[in-house]
């Protein structure tokens, strides 16, 4: 697949991870359906990539819900008329806690957005895909591979990111479909700086303390920055990995733990 006047879908494409996909892929001429829950952070995202000289398309969709994936499928087919790639990267970090005192709505809320939501696009985009011969690329993360304590709800959702990615490689191979995950550490900004205040405060733990344990549980002893991980989907999308398929990409530092 060439980038170059791609069709791209990102999830939660308008900001942090999404939004520097989105710029990592504008660079390279991708035009892009970008779905989010928050109009503001859609149209700032929609005129940076657009001032890179492609086409880019906002929608407004709860991903939790199966319906509004389907109305949004109609319209970029209605606006694009094709499809060429997915990026299954909308996420949240879930409750942090034990397990016993997790409550239910939050393990639904966790699995509903991290994993029902990558099988209601993925299912909508296969059809799709299969007459572009395109790609699928699934934000996963270390907890998919490491499991992550008090923080179990995401844990789970992203191991089973890592079995639909082996699974849809295998069944979507003879249509020349790649299907990738990738699975970034602790990533700088916003988001990591909740984990570790809701981590330190369940603790009791000091948030200086807790960050320099985090950056010690990785070999290069830092967290990776947005752009590493928006590369690497620049990467998996291009015709430089048209032999890679049903493979889980870390791009953390090398994590050496988890606890």
């Amino acid at each position: 697949m060439k980038i170059q006047d791609a069709v791209i879908a990102i999830t939660g494409g308008a900001q942090g991870l999404g939004k520097a996909m989105a710029l990592g892929l504008a660079k390279k001429g991708a035009n892009l359906a970008l779905i989010d829950m928050n109009q503001e952070h859609l149209t700032q995202t929609q005129a940076e990539c657009e001032a890179l000289g492609i086409q880019a398309r906002t929608y407004l969709c709860d991903v939790s819900v199966e319906s509004m994936v389907e109305n949004t499928f109609q319209k970029i087919i209605e606006h694009f008329g094709k499809l060429d790639g997915l990026i299954n990267n909308v996420g949240i970090a879930g409750p942090t806690g034990m397990m016993e005192d997790v409550s239910v709505d939050d393990w639904k809320t966790t699995i509903d957005t991290n994993l029902n939501s990558h099988f209601y696009f993925t299912k909508d985009a296969i059809p799709l895909l299969k007459r572009s011969g395109g790609s699928i690329v699934n934000l996963s993360s270390t907890a998919g591979i490491f499991g992550f304590p008090l923080r179990t709800p995401y844990a789970a959702s992203k191991w089973a990111i890592i079995g639909v990615t082996k699974s849809l490689a295998m069944e979507l191979g003879d249509f020349n479909i790649r299907v990738n995950a990738i699975c970034p550490g602790s990533v700088s900004g916003d988001r990591i700086d909740r984990v570790i205040k809701a981590k330190s405060e369940s603790l009791s733990v000091d948030e200086k303390e807790l960050r320099e344990d985090f950056e010690s549980m990785v070999s290069l002893k830092t967290f990776v920055d947005k752009e590493d991980i928006a590369n690497m989907v620049v990467f998996l999308l291009s015709e430089e990995a048209k032999r890679v398929s049903g493979q889980i990409m870390t791009v953390d530092g090398n994590t050496e733990r988890m606890d």
